[in-house]
């Protein structure tokens, strides 16, 4: 199939049913944040279900990211966009707005829910527990593989622009970004701004 266009399908019930019980297991995986399991939500709804494009999907973190607010909220747009798309897209009506909404009730209710009564659970016993030899273990063992998961993420988002004879600029855009996030104080939300900035004028 063809990534780059989307060609709108209707969602069975069961269809719902999977996409809540997948990011419901994402919710319970999701250690350091929902976007750590960004790659695995992007083979589920590009190249397994092919409900979004490549573009969409990466867009979907962009704009969330950008926005201000819970960093979760790019799964509220992937699931409104994969709603949207069942009801046949944004100019098709009431209905597909309909199913945009309930795209995002059922993506936001399955990576939130579980992963909400685990770490209440997890937390109160740990807090009860803190100076156990496991518990501290534990805490120091989880900073790489958040780390690892959040460099995962990262290549995923820019896989799609390997070509650097025509991606020239956004390569560039990044490693600037990365020396003054490493270098100097200056706030990352100046360099979102910068971003979209430069996307808006085309320069990108």
């Amino acid at each position: 199939m063809n990534h780059t266009a989307m060609a709108f399908q209707t969602l069975s019930a069961w269809d719902w049913l999977d996409l809540l019980m997948h990011f419901g297991v994402l919710s319970l995986l999701s250690i350091g944040g929902a976007i750590t399991t960004a790659p695995d939500m992007h083979r589920f709804l590009v190249d397994d279900k092919h409900w979004l494009t490549d573009a969409s999907f990466s867009s979907s973190i962009a704009i969330a990211q950008s926005a201000p607010g819970p960093n979760v909220l790019f799964v509220a747009l992937m699931g409104w966009n994969v709603g949207l798309n069942a009801g046949g897209g944004l100019n098709a009506g009431y209905s597909a707005w309909c199913l945009g909404l309930l795209g995002i009730c059922v993506t936001m209710t399955g990576i939130m829910l579980p992963s909400s009564i685990l770490t209440y659970t997890a937390t109160k016993w740990a807090h009860e527990n803190r100076n156990l030899l496991s518990v501290r273990a534990f805490k120091s063992g989880m900073a790489p593989i958040v780390i690892g998961l959040l460099v995962s993420t990262g290549w995923l988002l820019s896989a799609s622009h390997n070509d650097l004879a025509q991606d020239w600029r956004l390569w560039l855009l990044t490693s600037v970004a990365i020396v003054l996030m490493l270098k100097t104080k200056l706030h990352i939300l100046w360099m979102l701004v910068a971003g979209g900035v430069l996307g808006a004028a085309g320069l990108l």
